[in-house]
This record gives structure tokens, C-alpha cells and sequence, in this order.
């Protein structure tokens, strides 16, 4: 085709424009339409079938419908499920939103799963509150809100122009707001410009960031389609972006790039279990956490991972399959036939996605507030593209329609459009046919992607960060080379240009932000601790004036809900500037000897294995280490300037045993090399055993408490209280520490005291592990008694209670505690219901019994094997020994063999 000339171009006017026919482009359109706007709205491919959510949806993962579920109760598991970098207020509209929403959407004929008695059959899916609204009927949900858009009164206001692709977003010289768009006919290749009074991106994630395993470019766990085309624009147009280096990966069946859809299954009794059955599943559903669990299991010897059905009756498989089969991947049901795979004989083989960016499904997207504003006036952003976290289906509908809600007030732009914007929107759409026997787009796309898989996929480090961002320079160049010759080709080749852009942001996000967060979102090797005295902040990325990326550390604002967890404290931001990369162009300094690994690292102890000692003084150590040397023979080497000296005079310690080793060790607890500190800790830990509890070791063990690597505080605390040489009130000050570790070490350090009262004190602890230690170091102090659980016996997080319930047991469980366990025999948490089972041990057989005889028909085999336990408690009961009796035909293994005990 011939390149169309820049003064050619067609022009459009409209009120709003609106970017994307997808989920939250078509509900801006049609709230701006109600409002009296007139509306244009611009899709590269089809409304009809466009976006997301063109083959349907089999549920809604974030109803809060009332009588289910609250608002606030929802805000507060997204803060949590984000470790707590949210803005709260975004959340909150769809939390107070979405069930007007969803009723809005029955008024078009969506269909939700109601009950016998019409009411919205909600299910519990995730660990806390019931937010999942199963769609059956969902396939047609793009159907509905298409036949909404071409009803008469939307037809005379909104005007759809398909097969037309927008590449930047225009914006005012004068004072920087959003006037229009630049954009081509996908089709015709003719150019189009676009002057409006405000702009809506709703082009949803850039699902084609990362390359599957398949290495198939559009076999993506996301609709391929999105490319990071809005991510891109914004950028571009100035708009701040945020949360960038926070990835979407989900579990996805193996081979096949859709979803396992666990939380369809969940409440059919599906769930996720390694190659033994297993399930291994710790964290929530919707949290990076779960899937840094999923990639531990999956890498482990207790791999694959599986999705189970087969253990399912007929009635449930065949729901499982109406629904799966026919929304959001009808090609399921032929991928498993084609294996031969059926889920009442097979079990689905999972595995993890390529890493994409998408706001509704994790954090990352442009930044707005609660009514879908950008930082660009007259801009806004709305669905997977925005950075609400978790916003999923409804989300995008409630910010849809904030955003069209707002736009409509604005009018067109009255002045000409600027032409050097124009200009350079043209340059970018036609490049390609100056030199069409170029690289094809394919092969550029393969090789972009690849680098992002090679480099950006986490786990992350800083060098390999640093390669990415040099790659997708280089990179650069060689998408401006690109061939193409019919107008199709020329939208993939801008949408390459979209994915480089999207690398870029991704792996300088990821290089900015110096702590690991979110799990496998954001792991970084280099930096593997969460920091959140330092990174409680939102990173936000814009285009500076020179044009280069920018960063911004924005503190998270105090919340609306308070989490416990998290205590955000607003503030000024912290401009950032450009991110340093890291020297990766040569191994080390270009002049220097080979060097051996540092000590901490080496496989093989100090100098590695095989490797040359990094100074002859280890050579001198080593010699002398052979000798047993004294303490003041070693003392020189303790002291050396190399780090690496002082780690092996450290090992040489541990080695020998020499008098006053003790404090020697605990002195280098302080050591400013991370590795020398490493070193003592390991040392100490090694010899508990045989060191003596002297006042020296106490004083410097004590000193070691106020060193900032939590480390060492931990394992300070274990030394004082293994060796006795610690206090109630030294244990109770680290329970202050920032450090979840350090606070369990002091949590044991005061049940070795028993010290009762400060313990208690510990059960307001944010950690739920803390809390957990808490519980269990109650049940264990001399004299324990049941009065201190009462706030752990109604602490939110049903791990809490269940070794609340469990520690009832030890301390003795009396009437008024003996009616909350048998109370707790009905909680919905198997944990708690075998907590509870475990506390009527120690209850009074009247009270007792009945209940766990009740329990042994629990679906849980844990909580039936505790049930059991407790029954031996009491088998001089006769009901007791008639209950156990009937447990010996328990189909589990394990309770059939306490069962016969009885």
C-alpha cells in the first residue's frame, strides 16, 4: 500500500472519545451517552467480539453483595492481598459500586447463579469473606452489551468506528490536557485523527508481554490482542503509571494458555494438590504470595501440580464442564479430548503463565483516582489498564463507568491539533512500508519477547534488569527496521513497538524498586527481604521532559479501612529520577585477576570448592586452623579488612572451639560485612550446645539485638534463650521488632521465662504467624491457663484460632471454653474445626463427646484425626468407645490406626 499523507487524514470530533470496545470501554460509552455526550468509540478490531470479555465469563471474583459480604471487609483483603500498597479510595468504588453494578447489568440480561429462593447464590472461594458470583450463563455477556450499544437512543449519541487503531493520545501544548488521538483504518490504512473534549483508555492489559512456553506469540493467558497499546499511550502523553514492576502470573493447565479456573472448581470441591494429592496452598487466592507457593511446589520433587477432579461425583463434573467448556476458553473441552483426558479419570496437569502487566488482575496500570482520572487532565483510564489491584470484571464496569460519568461534561477541542504530534504518530504507523523487505514483525516480536523472558521474569536481579533495559535500547533500532506491506501488518507492527514499551517500563520499574514484594510478582534475588519502613510506596513512572523514564516513590495515604498489618503514613514523595543500571557490560572490573566467590556464597565453604582463596591470608588461616589455635592466634585474622578473611577466622571458631569463643562469635555479630555476620550466626547456632553462659556472651548477645540485620536479631535471641541468659523484659522489647522472625524468636524466648503476661500482650500482633506462635507458646508456659487465648479464640484469621483452640488442650478447656470448641467444630476453617476437636480433649467428657463423635463424619481427614485423638482422651466413656470403634472403618489411613488405639 501507498503511505496516506499527513494532510489527508480524516477527521473525527466528538465529546468523548473512548479508547477500546472491550469490558470497560463499552460501559464508558454508554454512561457518557446517558449523559448526553456524544461518544466515539474506537476499536481495532469489533465491538461485538472485541476485548476480554468477548467469549464470555464464568463468574465474578469481586461481589460484595449485601448480606454476603462488606465493602469494607473487601477493601481490607485487596490492601492485604497487595501488601498494602493500594489507594484505598479506588478500591472502595468498587467495593460500594459493584452491586449496583451487577444489578445494573440483569437490567441489560446478564445472568447471574441465584438460588431456589432468588437471592444471588455468592460462594466462598477466597480465605476470607464470600465475593465469587458464579456465571453459567455467562458466555453472552459481550452479546448483551453489544445489543446495548446499537439500541436507538445509544445509536443516535454513540458512534463506533471498527477496524481503527489508535497510536497516541493528543494533548494540548498549552497546558498538557488530552485533545484527541492519532490513529489508523486497520483495513484501508487511511489515517484518522481524532479531536474530542476528553479521552477514555480502555484497551485492557498488555497480556503479550511475556513469551508462553509454547513460544506461540498469541498463545497468551491474556487475550493476545492486548498489547500494552494503552500503556504505551499514557506513557507517551505524559500520564503517570504505577506499580509497574508488579507482574500478573497466574496458574494456567499445562500446554494449554487459559486458566485452571481453581476458583470455578473450589466450590464444587476442587482444589490444588501436588503429585502426592496434597494440598499445599498456604496463602490467598488472589495474592502473589500463592503463586510464589505455586512455583516452589511446582520446582520442587512434589511436582507437577494439579488441579484435582477425578475425586469429584458425576453431578459435580458435569456442572464443572457445562461451565468451563463453553465460557472463556471453549476450546478446553477439545484441548482435553485431544489428550484423551477426562476429569472424571484425569486430574488437569497445572503450570505457571508468561508474566504480563494488568491492573485488574494484579497492580499495575495507569494511575487514577476514584473517579478514573489520570494525572493528564481530560484523561482517563478505565478496566485492566488502570491501577486498581484485583478490579477483575466488575472493576472495570464500575470504573467504565466513573470514567464516562466524569468525560461527559467536556466538548471538543476547538483548537488545531498539534502537528508535531501528528507527525510523529504518522512516522510511527507507516515506517514500515519505506523498507518492506525488513525483519517481519513475527520474528522482531519472538526475539523482544524473548529478552523480557530471559531478563525480566522473576526471579529478578539488578545485572539481569540491567541487560533487559540494554537489550530493549538495542532493540529499539531494530523495530524501526521492520518490513510490512498491507495495513494488518502494520497494526502488528505498532503493537510492537507497544510491547517494547511495556519491557522498558517492566524492567526499570523492576530495577527501581530495591525489596522483593507481592511474592513471585516482584522477587528479587538482590534484594529478598520486603522493606516496608522503606518501600511502603506506590513507584510511579512517567516521560520526563528529555524523555526518558522517570521514577517517583509515592508514599501509600493512611487508609480508609485500617489493616493491621500495614500503617501507612502519607508524607511528601521521594523524586527518584532515572534508575541507575547496573555495570553489566563486563564480569567484574575489566582489569582485574579472576576472583574467587565470597565466602557466603561459595558451595564449598570459604574460597568455594576448588576455587583460589581471594587472599593469602586465608591460605595463613587455614594453615593454622589445623593446629587448633588459641583465641588470641585468631584474633588478627577477626580483625582483618577483608571480609572474607574475618568469614573464615569465623569458621575457624566454629571449628576449634577455642576458650571465649562465645563472645568472639557474638562480637562479629555486628561485623559490617553481611556474609561475616552470616558466618557468626551459623556458628552460634552450631554450638549452643557446648558454649558456656557466660556474663561476656551475655553482654555481647544483648548488644547484637540493636544490629539491623534481623539476622543476627534472631538469632541473638535464640543464643540468650537456649544458653538462659535473657529476660522477661529484654525478650518483651522485640516484640516491637520489624522483623516477623525476630518477633517469633522473642515469642519462644518468652514461653522459656514463662512469661505469661508479656506473651498476652503479643496476640495484638499484625503477623499472623507471630499470633500462631503466640497461641501455641500459651499452651506451653508452666501454669497455663485458658483466660489468656480469649483474643486469639476470636482472632480473624482462622489459623490463629485453630491453634488458639488446639492450645486449649494444654491449659485445660472448662465450660464457657469447651462451648466455643464445640462451637467451632462447625467453622468453615478445617484448621479450626481441628483446633477445636484437639481443645475437647481436655473438656469434660458430658460436654465433649457427643461433639467429636459428631465429628468424626467431618469431610476433613485431618480434623476426623483429631477428632479421634480427642476421643482417646475420654474411652472410658462408653459413648467415646463406641465412636471409636466406628472410626476404625475410617477410609483414612491415619485415623483408622489412632482409631484402633481406643
Amino acid at each position: 500500500m501507498d503511505i496516506p499523507a499527513l494532510d489527508e487524514a480524516e477527521e473525527i470530533s466528538c465529546d468523548v472519545l473512548v479508547i477500546g470496545g472491550g469490558t470497560a470501554g463499552t460501559m464508558a460509552a454508554l454512561t457518557a451517552a446517558e449523559r448526553g455526550a456524544r461518544v466515539l468509540l474506537l476499536e481495532k478490531a469489533h465491538v461485538r467480539h472485541s476485548g476480554a470479555l468477548a467469549m464470555g465469563m464464568d463468574g465474578v471474583n469481586n461481589a460484595v453483595v449485601p448480606g454476603r459480604a462488606e465493602p469494607d471487609d473487601y477493601v481490607a483483603e485487596i490492601t492485604r492481598a497487595n501488601d498494602g500498597i493500594v489507594d484505598q479510595s479506588t478500591v472502595r468504588q468498587t467495593a460500594t459500586r459493584g452491586f449496583a453494578m451487577v444489578r445494573r447489568l440483569e437490567s441489560y440480561g446478564v445472568k447471574f447463579e441465584k438460588d431456589e429462593h432468588g437471592e444471588y447464590a455468592v460462594r466462598q472461594v477466597h480465605r476470607s469473606g464470600s465475593y465469587v458470583l458464579p456465571m453459567p450463563e455467562g458466555k453472552d455477556v459481550k452479546k448483551v452489551l453489544y445489543r446495548q450499544l446499537r439500541r436507538r437512543e445509544m445509536r443516535e449519541l454513540i458512534r463506533i468506528e471498527n477496524r481503527v487503531m489508535p497510536v497516541r493520545v493528543l494533548t494540548s501544548p498549552e497546558d498538557g490536557r488530552a485533545i484527541g488521538a492519532a490513529a489508523f483504518n486497520t483495513r484501508t490504512g487511511a489515517f484518522v485523527t481524532v479531536r474530542a473534549g476528553a479521552v477514555i483508555l480502555a484497551t485492557g492489559p498488555c497480556g503479550r508481554l511475556g513469551l508462553p512456553a509454547s513460544g506461540y506469540l498469541y498463545g497468551t493467558y491474556e487475550n493476545p490482542t492486548n498489547a500494552g497499546d494503552g500503556y504505551a499511550m499514557a506513557y507517551h502523553a505524559g500520564a503517570a503509571l504505577t506499580g509497574i514492576e508488579c507482574f500478573q502470573i497466574n496458574p494456567l493447565i499445562k500446554d494449554y494458555n487459559g486458566p485452571a479456573c481453581a476458583y470455578v472448581a473450589n466450590p464444587f470441591g476442587g482444589y490444588q494438590v501436588n503429585r502426592h494429592g496434597e494440598r499445599f496452598v498456604d496463602s490467598d487466592y488472589w495474592s502473589g504470595q500463592m503463586m510464589a507457593e505455586f512455583a516452589a511446589e511446582l520446582d520442587s520433587d512434589r511436582g507437577p501440580v494439579y488441579l484435582k477432579l477425578s475425586h469429584l461425583p458425576e453431578e459435580s463434573v458435569a456442572s464443572l464442564e457445562s461451565i468451563l467448556h463453553t465460557t472463556e476458553r471453549p476450546t478446553r473441552g477439545t484441548f482435553h479430548a485431544g489428550r484423551g483426558h477426562d476429569y472424571r479419570t484425569h486430574d488437569v496437569e497445572m503450570h505457571i503463565s508468561e508474566i504480563g502487566l494488568c491492573g485488574g488482575h494484579s497492580a499495575s496500570g495507569v494511575r487514577v483516582d476514584e473517579r478514573a482520572r489520570t494525572t493528564v487532565p481530560r484523561l482517563y483510564a478505565a478496566g485492566d489498564l488502570a491501577s486498581v489491584p484485583h478490579n477483575y470484571m466488575i472493576g472495570a464496569f464500575v470504573f467504565g463507568d466513573l470514567a464516562g460519568e466524569d468525560a461527559a461534561q467536556y466538548r471538543p477541542h476547538e483548537g488545531a491539533l498539534p502537528a508535531d504530534q501528528l507527525a510523529a504518530a504518522h512516522e510511527l504507523i507507516y515506517r514500515p512500508l519505506r523498507h518492506p523487505e525488513g525483519p517481519p514483525q513475527p520474528q522482531v516480536e519472538y526475539k523482544l519477547r524473548r529478552f523480557v523472558n530471559d531478563y525480566v521474569a522473576p526471579p529478578k536481579t539488578g545485572a539481569k534488569l540491567s541487560l533487559a533495559v540494554a537489550a530493549f535500547d538495542r532493540m529499539t533500532g531494530e523495530i524501526a527496521q521492520m518490513g510490512a506491506t498491507t495495513p494488518h501488518e502494520l497494526m502488528r507492527c505498532a503493537e510492537v513497538s507497544f510491547i517494547r514499551d511495556c519491557a522498558e517500563m517492566a524492567a526499570r520499574s523492576s530495577l527501581a524498586r530495591t525489596e522483593s514484594r507481592w511474592g513471585l510478582y516482584h522477587e528479587r534475588l538482590d534484594h529478598p527481604k520486603r522493606d516496608d519502613a522503606g518501600w511502603l510506596h506506590h513507584l510511579d513512572l512517567r516521560k520526563s521532559a528529555s524523555g526518558a523514564m522517570e521514577f517517583t516513590a509515592r508514599p501509600v495515604e493512611p487508609y480508609l479501612v485500617p489493616v493491621p498489618e500495614f500503617t501507612p503514613t502519607g508524607g511528601p514523595s521521594r523524586h527518584l529520577g532515572e534508575v541507575a543500571l547496573l555495570p553489566v557490560a563486563t564480569a567484574g572490573p575489566r582489569e582485574a585477576a579472576p576472583a574467587a566467590r565470597p565466602a557466603a556464597r561459595a558451595a564449598g565453604g570459604v574460597g568455594g570448592s576448588g576455587g583460589a582463596p581471594s587472599s593469602p591470608r586465608i591460605l595463613e588461616l587455614l594453615a593454622l586452623a589445623e593446629e587448633s589455635p588459641d583465641l588470641d592466634a585468631l584474633r588478627a585474622y577477626l580483625e582483618d579488612p577483608d571480609a572474607s578473611v574475618r568469614a573464615a577466622a569465623v569458621a575457624a571458631i566454629g571449628e576449634s572451639v577455642p576458650e571465649g569463643a562465645g563472645p568472639a562469635l557474638a562480637a562479629r555479630l555486628a561485623d559490617a560485612a553481611p556474609a561475616v555476620r552470616a558466618a557468626a550466626a551459623a556458628a552460634l547456632r552450631e554450638l549452643l550446645e557446648v558454649l558456656p553462659a557466660d556474663p561476656e556472651l551475655a553482654t555481647a548477645l544483648h548488644a547484637a539485638l540493636a544490629v539491623a540485620d534481623p539476622a543476627v536479631r534472631s538469632a541473638a535471641l535464640e543464643a540468650l534463650r537456649a544458653l538462659r541468659l535473657g529476660d522477661a523484659e529484654r525478650y518483651a522489647r522485640s516484640l516491637a521488632d520489624a522483623d516477623v522472625e525476630v518477633r517469633i524468636h522473642a515469642v519462644r524466648a518468652l514461653v522459656s521465662v514463662d512469661a505469661t503476661a508479656e506473651l498476652a500482650r503479643a496476640a495484638g500482633d499484625p503477623a499472623r504467624e507471630v499470633r500462631v506462635a503466640v497461641a501455641k507458646g500459651l499452651a506451653s508456659v508452666r501454669g497455663a491457663a485458658p483466660d489468656p487465648l480469649d483474643p486469639l479464640l476470636s482472632d480473624p484469621d482462622p489459623l490463629v484460632r485453630g491453634a488458639a483452640l488446639a492450645a486449649l488442650a494444654s491449659t485445660g478447656c472448662p465450660a464457657p471454653y469447651a462451648g466455643i470448641a464445640v462451637a467451632a467444630l462447625a467453622d468453615p476453617a478445617w484448621q479450626v474445626r481441628a483446633g477445636a476437636a484437639a481443645a475437647l480433649a481436655a473438656a469434660g467428657p458430658q460436654a465433649a463427646v457427643g461433639p467429636l463423635a459428631a465429628a468424626l463424619a467431618d469431610a476433613n481427614a485431618d480434623v476426623r484425626k483429631a477428632a479421634v485423638l480427642a476421643l482417646l482422651a475420654h474411652r472410658t466413656t462408653p459413648a467415646a468407645a463406641a465412636a471409636l470403634d466406628t472410626a476404625t472403618a475410617d477410609p483414612d489411613a491415619d485415623v483408622r490406626a489412632y482409631a484402633s488405639r481406643g
